[in-house]
Order: C-alpha cells, then sequence, then structure tokens
C-alpha cells in the first residue's frame, strides 16, 4: 500500500525482508546500507536485544528514479526471524508493497525456512494481503557456506509460487543488490497495474 504525498511529489513503498533467525535479512540492509550514496539514502534504525539480532527493524528509505513525476522512495525493513515476535512481524507487515523472502541455504535450516514462509503467508492474510499476489522474490542466501541445499532443492521446497530468485551470500554482496532491483522493478509494474 504505497504512500503517495502530492506535496513533495513522492511515492513511498514499503520493501519487508522475512525469513527465519539469523538467514541475513539485517546483513543484506546493512550491505545496501553502506553501498548506497549518502546523499540518496535515509537514517539506518536498529533496534536489538538480548535474545534477537534485530528486534524490530532497519530503516533505510532509498530514492531512486521517478514514476509519472513523482520521486519512487523505498522503505527497507526486516522482520525478527524468530516466531517469539510474530505480533512484531504482523505489526512490521501493515503497508508493505513487496517482500524479500531471504531463505537459508544450510541444510539443517530447510524446516526454520518452511516455518518462516508459512508464517509470511498467515501474517499478509491477517493483514488482508493476497498473499498468492503480493511482490515478492525469493533470495537464496549462505551460499558460500558447506552442506547447502541445491538451488532445485530450494526451488522445489519454497518457490511454490515461481517468482525471480537469486543466489546470495549476504555478508559480501553477492545476489544483494539483484534481488532488491529484482523486488522493486515488481512493486513498479504493480503500481501501474494498480496494486492488489
Amino acid at each position: 500500500m504505497s504512500f503517495i504525498n502530492y506535496s513533495s511529489r513522492e511515492i513511498n513503498c514499503k520493501i519487508v525482508y522475512y525469513g527465519p533467525g539469523l538467514c541475513g535479512k539485517t546483513t543484506n540492509l546493512q550491505y545496501i546500507y553502506r553501498r548506497t550514496n549518502p546523499e540518496s539514502r535515509g537514517k539506518m534504525i536498529s533496534l536489538t536485544t538480548d535474545t534477537e539480532r534485530t528486534l524490530f527493524f532497519d530503516f533505510l528509505p532509498l530514492s531512486l528514479g521517478e514514476v509519472r513525476g513523482f520521486k519512487t522512495r523505498f522503505h527497507l525493513y526486516t522482520v525478527p526471524g524468530q516466531v517469539f515476535y510474530d505480533a512484531s512481524r504482523r505489526l512490521i507487515l501493515r503497508g508493505v508493497d513487496g517482500v524479500v523472502f531471504s531463505a537459508d541455504s544450510q541444510l539443517t535450516r530447510m524446516d526454520a525456512n518452511v516455518e518462516s514462509l508459512e508464517n509470511l503467508q498467515v501474517n499478509l492474510r491477517e493483514q488482508g494481503y493476497d498473499s498468492d499476489r503480493i511482490p515478492l522474490v525469493m533470495q537464496y542466501n549462505k551460499r558460500d557456506l558447506p552442506h547447502v541445499a541445491s538451488v532445485a532443492e530450494l526451488h522445489a521446497l519454497l518457490n511454490y509460487r515461481n517468482v525471480p530468485e537469486f543466489e546470495a551470500v549476504a555478508t559480501t554482496g553477492v545476489g544483494v543488490f539483484e534481488t532488491l532491483k529484482a523486488i522493486i522493478k515488481l512493486i513498479l509494474i504493480d503500481l501501474k497495474k494498480g496494486g492488489r
């Protein structure tokens, strides 16, 4: 649900990075933030606790060109990975325009990926979204680690919608901007069609 500010001629879109705990959501945003021109980005806000690396969200507006004479600004958020923080996840999904599902490629994390994806679908429906229509991109992170599932296995397990998917190593930036560009493209297409 993009917000249009007519006085500043801006369209504000919200992207949420979703996935299991410690899959690399925060690392993605930190990499994007470090590599973005300081004049094009806002302040990053990170709230951490003893039990969760990012309790609430990282906030990063990016100005990326214009749509019909309006500047487009993207706000990037992460959700907490643990199911314990489900209320926070639902709150952060409110008003979302697109989702990056960041999966942990390690074989030992497959159940956590499935649980998190199912949780995303439930939380989107509770917010009134059609989980089969919202712009979505899959990112298979941690590809540099030993004992990872193949892309084909991850696709079969998680990508039931056959959405764009990218291999990534968020710590080094591999696949990070490709993932971001893909979700932005899907959001802009959705905006031009009139949304969900």
